[in-house]
């Protein structure tokens, strides 16, 4: 007797790939979010109101779980905004939040307080000479920030910036707990419908390293490229 039933479990590959869409949709747009958040993050730090709500933005979302922040966001924003709504307005106007786009709205607001950390070590990591080699030559604010400090603060946060993307996919997989069909929810579904639960679990566990891994090898090679110019 098989304890295993590969053959069967091969089958439902297709089914479990589709799932890889919103995984790979999820990391992509909180990964670019949150670089947007941390930038604006770090270009307004400089303004005490700013900095304090900066402050209590990061401390919020890296001091709670993910699970919790993704919840909130899927089933209680949408009951916050429509009660609001009705206060202020007497109308209901029955506001929802799809699960793909609360994903990204959770993912990218985390992955902002992470990445602004990251990009303000990069910025602090650039030589101070260059920076007033360029006030002296005149150059404004704006152009020596959008030249000199982020191009070489990515180069230098590149490996933390990879690693953060390979985290998203990773901690993505959370998305199953609101019913968006992603690699996990899929191969929960396929497990509940054959009774099968390594089999599915094993082909969703190869999935995410051969993901993880190609990214881990391209982001190496691209630190590489960029190291030599």
């Amino acid at each position: 007797m098989n304890i295993f039933n590969f053959k069967e479990a091969i089958e439902w590959i297709p089914y479990i790939l589709r799932g890889l869409e919103y995984t790979l949709l999820i990391a992509l747009f909180a990964a670019i979010f949150g670089v947007v958040i941390g930038v604006y993050i770090n270009l307004t730090n400089k303004t005490k109101i700013l900095k304090n709500l900066n402050s209590i933005y990061i401390d919020i979302f890296r001091g709670t779980p993910i699970i919790l922040q993704l919840s909130i966001i899927y089933y209680v924003l949408p009951l916050l905004v429509n009660q609001i709504i009705l206060y202020l307005f007497g109308v209901n106007i029955g506001f929802n939040i799809s699960q793909l786009s609360a994903a990204i709205l959770t993912f990218s607001l985390n992955s902002g307080a992470y990445i602004s950390e990251v990009i303000r070590s990069g910025i602090n990591s650039v030589d101070k000479g260059e920076i007033e080699a360029a006030e002296s030559l005149g150059i404004s604010k704006i152009k020596i920030y959008k030249d000199i400090i982020l191009p070489i603060s990515f180069k230098n946060s590149l490996p933390a910036l990879n690693n953060e993307l390979i985290t998203l996919i990773k901690e993505s997989s959370i998305v199953s707990i609101i019913g968006l069909a992603d690699l996990m929810r899929r191969q929960q579904i396929v497990s509940s419908q054959t009774y099968m639960y390594f089999e599915p679990l094993l082909i969703v566990g190869v999935i995410y390293y051969v993901l993880t891994k190609t990214l881990s090898i391209l982001g190496k090679k691209l630190e590489k490229s960029w190291s030599n110019d």
